[in-house]
């Protein structure tokens, strides 16, 4: 039995109320402005909200919408994406990604990634092209950009539409350009634990294209423009004007957030290359070409070994999770579309083997010392085991 005075602090996965605290004054004047005015809907600070995502972007206009999800959603339907059309991603995903491409009939057609960056592969998106193919939705895993240039070059040839699903990667650039500014749309989600998360639901769309801006805009109210008159059947997907609000107030954190992520980012991969051999544990690379923003640290552990490893971190109460345990292609509500065990190699070998560690900004550098040592402490233990 471990002494629990001798127990090295818990390490949560994630700790909102850090983040939160820390604003806490501002976000409840903020949410009370909103209630003094009572514009609980399409308030000022929505339209702020909308500004400062296109200012970040790049972009000149941001629709702001109900969640990630439904940003998903409305990109394919602005394009009539439907029955008979075939979508381009990757099975190593959330699952709105693909539902999104389900939910309006058309057929996702999933394709390998690289297995370092986890991103969709460029050249196996062309090879995946047909005459049915209508898009490809990248999606920046882990705050890391996909490899964008390729991509739009490809969707380019064959006259494709390209939705970013840029969930995770809010501030996160590839080579010259934000993460929701390569392709026709870019993809946001404001849920708590993403770098830029509200208190509950949000999303965000943005383009480059204003005719599409306002399709946008028209698909998430019903259709309707003017009140009661619809000229399309559309949803119901608005970020009321509190959540805005305390968006508005964390985006002003964003900078100093995602720095505090990078560094603590850095520091892994440092502590990590000196104390735990290279084929023990694999690290996630940084961005050469671009600015990853580390929504998570994800480490691969090969040879079985992962969910030992996150059960002996456990037992030392530091948390962990896999993103993601069951590919898409796997799922069972995607059995008919014949995907067998073999069939993406590298997502189904990532699967098995990630490994998400805390990265949070607020996290100490004491915590993640424990963190280090606790793998390192597994990995020994493991070759004394074997010797």
């Amino acid at each position: 039995m471990r002494n629990v005075a001798e127990d090295p602090p818990a390490v949560p996965l994630l700790d909102i109320n850090r983040e939160n605290r820390l604003v806490r004054d501002e976000i409840q004047q903020a949410m009370a402005r909103v209630c003094d005015q009572g514009c609980f809907l399409h308030g000022d600070e929505v339209r702020k909200l909308e500004a400062a995502l296109a200012a970040r972007c790049g972009v000149p206009h941001a629709i702001s919408c109900a969640s990630g999800s439904d940003a998903l959603l409305l990109a394919l339907m602005a394009h009539e994406i439907g029955p008979g059309d075939e979508v381009i991603l990757p099975s190593f995903t959330f699952f709105a990604t693909a539902g999104a491409v389900w939910r309006l009939g058309a057929q996702p057609i999933f394709v390998d990634i690289d297995p370092v960056t986890y991103n969709l592969s460029p050249a196996l998106v062309e090879a995946a092209i047909t005459a049915r193919t209508r898009a490809v939705i990248p999606v920046h895993l882990f705050g890391r950009c996909a490899e964008m240039q390729a991509i739009v070059e490809i969707a380019q040839r064959h006259q494709i539409l390209v939705v970013e699903d840029a969930a995770q990667a809010i501030a996160a650039v590839h080579r010259d350009r934000a993460a929701g500014a390569w392709g026709d749309i870019g993809c946001f989600s404001f849920y708590p634990t993403k770098n830029l998360g509200g208190f509950g639901d949000g999303g965000m769309l943005t383009t480059g294209d204003e005719a599409t801006a306002e399709r946008l805009r028209l698909l998430a109210a019903h259709g309707m423009q003017p009140r009661y008159y619809h000229s399309h059947v559309g949803i119901n997907s608005r970020l009321d004007t509190l959540q805005a609000a305390v968006l508005n107030v964390k985006e002003g954190q964003l900078d100093r957030l995602t720095d505090r992520r990078r560094a603590n980012a850095a520091r892994y991969r440092d502590w990590f290359a000196a104390a735990v051999d290279a084929t023990q544990l694999v690290l996630p690379e940084e961005d050469a070409s671009g600015f990853h923003v580390w929504n998570q640290f994800t480490v691969r552990v090969p040879g079985g070994r992962r969910d030992a490893l996150r059960s002996f971190l456990q037992e030392r109460r530091i948390g962990t999770e896999v993103y993601y345990p069951v590919p898409l292609h796997q799922q069972v509500c995607f059995a008919d579309l014949g995907y067998g065990p073999g069939s993406l190699p590298h997502t189904e070998t990532a699967a098995a083997e990630v490994l998400s560690l805390p990265v949070f900004p607020e996290l100490s550098e004491a915590e993640q010392h424990a963190v280090v040592t606790g793998v390192t402490e597994f990995f020994a233990a493991s070759s004394r085991a074997v010797a």
